[in-house]
């Protein structure tokens, strides 16, 4: 217990805390007991989610016993965003989400242990209150003066609006950490840098209402090289439902951080200790191109979220879907989540050209062209050089078969992909 804060420091996930002295002091106390919570705004958590998880073990780790809110009241709300109003989804879809979530987050705590985790659901107490009681034990602690400064209220107000509905989530999420610690003895919020305000004002809450001095402590909320926000890619967020983003994608995705970022990204996210960690960054920094970082980070977070196995299954197909291993390795449902990352043709017939298929996926820019790199040695059907510019689809694959029946993986030069689907009515 004695070291977590300094581990957090070092690992920059301290952005803001209330008083540091005296929540050090704290942490190397004795267990205390602290949360964090999730919105069930959507049927998964995504990779940023994944700070506050990982934060969460890390302390349990330390000894001290976490509960894990996914909020089955405030998920009916929603936190208010500074661009527009939520869309509402009806309690049936949310209470759904919050079993869904409640299964993502568990296998990463221990339930069992000295320092049990529990899991626990606003809508519990908020359920029961009354509106008049709402109004008087909790709304009577605010100033409606300060909920208009909070940045989020305020450039709505200034833009489209905002309904009194999401104007008064922060009275919900106040109300939690009030519950949370009459009923477990709560002391420590823990939460992401953008809910600060709302942290803070279940502290004040606290000791309004109770007298008594609780702690918070936000991390940062992490981006990437271009200031952008950390989680997102052309296709949208990075999901941990392996239905939503395939555990190829997830590795994907973490294998193509950039060189300047991944350090930071290993101490975030990796269990690694410093003097590994210390050292993947400097392999990041002088010698970028073995991207030994990436790796080392791909392989550990996708293990973490999907298991060893699949961890293995996709460093795999990686590998070999750009010429490392054989092809044939990969189980289908691998290999059908990489190819779905891929420009894909679905040809009717074997009898396609394979100068046609690369002209359609967009690897060669005409057929013309698809032509030249076929008779350069830069074309592959399921790593076999393709020597013959009249090749088919069924000639290419005479020595290199299909995949699984039905897959081909088209390659140009070393890293340019591109997938082959052949139509089910064959």
């Amino acid at each position: 217990m004695s070291d977590v804060w300094d581990e957090l420091q070092w690992r920059g996930l301290v952005a803001h805390s209330t008083d540091e002295a005296a929540l050090r002091q704290a942490l190397q106390g004795g267990p205390l007991t602290y949360y964090v919570g999730f919105d069930p705004t959507a049927a998964s958590l995504h990779v940023g989610h994944l700070v506050q998880v990982l934060t969460a073990k890390r302390l349990q780790q330390a000894g001290h016993e976490p509960l894990i809110l996914v909020g089955g009241a405030t998920g009916l709300v929603g936190d208010p965003r500074p661009s527009a109003e939520r869309t509402m989804n009806d309690p049936a879809t949310v209470a759904g989400w919050v079993g869904r979530i409640q299964q993502q987050i568990a296998p990463f705590l221990d339930f069992t242990g000295p320092a049990a985790a529990r899991m626990v659901n606003n809508l519990d107490w908020t359920a029961s209150m009354s509106t008049i009681e709402f109004l008087r034990d909790v709304g009577k602690h605010f100033s409606v003066n300060r909920m208009l400064d909070r940045e989020a209220v305020a450039k709505r107000l200034a833009s489209t609006g905002i309904s009194f509905t999401e104007f008064s989530y922060v009275l919900l999420q106040s109300n939690d950490y009030l519950q949370l610690h009459r009923r477990h003895g709560c002391s420590l919020q823990l939460g992401g840098s953008d809910q600060w305000g709302n942290i803070t004002a279940g502290c004040e809450l606290v000791r309004r209402v109770d007298g008594a001095t609780v702690h918070a402590l936000a991390t940062p909320l992490l981006t990437k090289a271009d200031g952008t926000k950390f989680g997102k890619t052309e296709s949208g967020a990075v999901w941990l439902d392996p239905q939503l983003t395939s555990p190829y994608a997830f590795y994907q995705f973490w294998l193509n951080a950039e060189d300047s970022q991944v350090e930071g990204y290993l101490k975030a996210f990796s269990f690694r200790d410093r003097e590994e960690i210390t050292d993947l960054g400097r392999q990041a920094r002088e010698a970028p191109k073995a991207r030994a970082a990436q790796r080392a980070l791909a392989h550990e977070v996708t293990a973490l979220v999907h298991g060893e196995q699949v961890a293995r299954a996709v460093q795999d197909a990686s590998a070999a879907l750009f010429g490392g291993s054989d092809l044939a390795g990969i189980d289908q449902a691998t290999l059908a989540g990489a190819l779905a990352e891929l420009p894909t043709a679905s040809p009717a017939s074997l009898d396609v050209p394979v100068v046609q298929l690369l002209a359609e996926t967009g690897l060669a820019p005409s057929r013309s062209a698809a032509r030249r790199t076929i008779a350069e040695g830069g074309a592959y059907v399921n790593n076999t050089k393709v020597t013959d510019v009249e090749a088919t689809l069924a000639t290419a694959t005479a020595d290199a078969p299909l995949l699984h029946g039905r897959y081909a993986v088209l390659r140009r030069g070393r890293k340019s992909l591109a997938a082959v689907s052949l139509s089910l009515r064959q």
